[in-house]
């Protein structure tokens, strides 16, 4: 009995001792904790390093865009320059395009330069077109049998003739009343296939002043012929015949 209770006794002990051992805390964590500091650490520095090398890029990127500008100002000023020479270009042709055109151009009185309506085609036209060409104007009316009579000589005329570029017909009607459609019903009613135009007042005005008021009383079927040179031949007023006319042309029409 003695011995049994040695042994529970013992047993109790080394339980109680086991018990004791299981109970204590494992040692642990801190040791774990280090590395992760450490890390933060390497990641703070890491970022710091990124800012300082993005601050010292930053300089060298705002170098670039200023030696960039430059290039893009040059570029900007070559470009104003060709604009520049392309509108001194244009001007310079346009000032050799109206000088020839002047110098195309038959000289004369300013009514030359008048533009007209040919009421038969509806285009425009000036004295001054004709330059090196033979050109009998009449002046008329429509009302006027005597120019209706007259103008049948004209057509008379271009028949004797023939077809000539070099010789141009002209009626222009110089009654203020009278207007492009009743000139052109006029044409048209009589086959009159030649130019009619509608003078203006200034047109009629000047060739009164420098031709006489007879040309502007349509009765006395004014006519005349511009020569070659701009120059204007007064005709004899009164009716003229085909044969009549075709002798007043030919000394003109020859010189060509």
């Amino acid at each position: 009995m003695p011995n049994k209770r040695m042994i529970l006794g013992l047993l109790v002990i080394v339980m109680m001792i086991i018990s004791a051992c299981g109970a204590q805390p494992p040692v642990a964590a801190p040791a774990q904790e280090a590395p992760a500091e450490e890390e933060a650490m390497a990641d703070k520095e890491a970022m710091a390093d990124k800012e300082v090398m993005a601050e010292e890029a930053m300089p060298e990127e705002e170098a670039m865009v200023e030696e960039a500008m430059p290039e893009e100002a040059i570029a900007e000023e070559a470009m104003a320059d060709k604009e520049v020479m392309a509108e001194d270009a244009m001007a310079e042709e346009e000032a050799m395009v109206g000088d020839a055109m002047a110098e195309e151009a038959m000289p004369g009185p300013a009514w030359f330069n008048v533009e007209l309506i040919n009421v038969n085609s509806n285009e425009t036209f000036k004295m001054a077109n004709f330059k090196d060409k033979v050109v009998l104007v009449e002046t008329m009316a429509v009302w006027c049998p005597l120019c209706l009579r007259q103008q049948g000589e004209v057509q008379a005329l271009h028949e004797l003739i023939g077809e000539r570029d070099d010789l141009v017909s002209v009626a222009l009607d110089i009654d203020p009343n009278e207007t492009p459609d009743i000139l052109k019903a006029h044409a048209d009613k009589n086959g009159f296939g030649w130019l009619y135009a509608v003078a203006p007042p200034e047109v009629s005005g000047e060739i009164g002043e420098l031709y006489g008021a007879q040309f502007l009383n349509p009765p006395a079927t004014p006519m005349f012929i511009i020569d070659r040179q701009g120059q204007v031949h007064m005709l004899p007023f009164g009716h003229k015949d085909a044969q009549t006319l075709k002798a007043a042309l030919d000394p003109f029409l020859n010189e060509g």
